[in-house]
């Protein structure tokens, strides 16, 4: 009996070590996926940085040309015309069937 006792101890330990190195594991994993969305945050920042100063480059290229101004988004659509929608024939019930014919 205290063999199997032995053993049952044995392999409750080995269970313990393996959920903690998968833990381990997972913890790091968790923590490569955070540095990894710090960076690409941080070259979100900067391109949008960059951005804003080819902007302003541009803005500057215009105003010493006399260009017109860059432009600004607000603008409209020109409207489509929509087809006509077809009717649809309601069927009365009974009446739907295929003749072969």
């Amino acid at each position: 009996m205290s063999k199997k006792v032995e053993r049952m101890k044995v392999k409750k330990q080995q269970v313990r070590a393996n959920h903690v190195e998968c833990h381990q594991k997972f913890q790091a994993r968790i923590h490569e996926a955070e540095d990894s969305m710090q960076a690409q945050h941080l070259l979100i920042e900067a391109l949008v940085d960059e951005k804003d100063s080819l902007l302003q480059t541009i803005h500057g290229f215009q105003e010493a040309n006399n260009a017109p101004a860059p432009f600004d988004g607000d603008w409209e659509e020109e409207s489509e015309e929509e087809p006509e929608e077809e009717e649809i024939e309601d069927i009365p019930l009974g009446e739907g069937e295929i003749d072969d014919e």
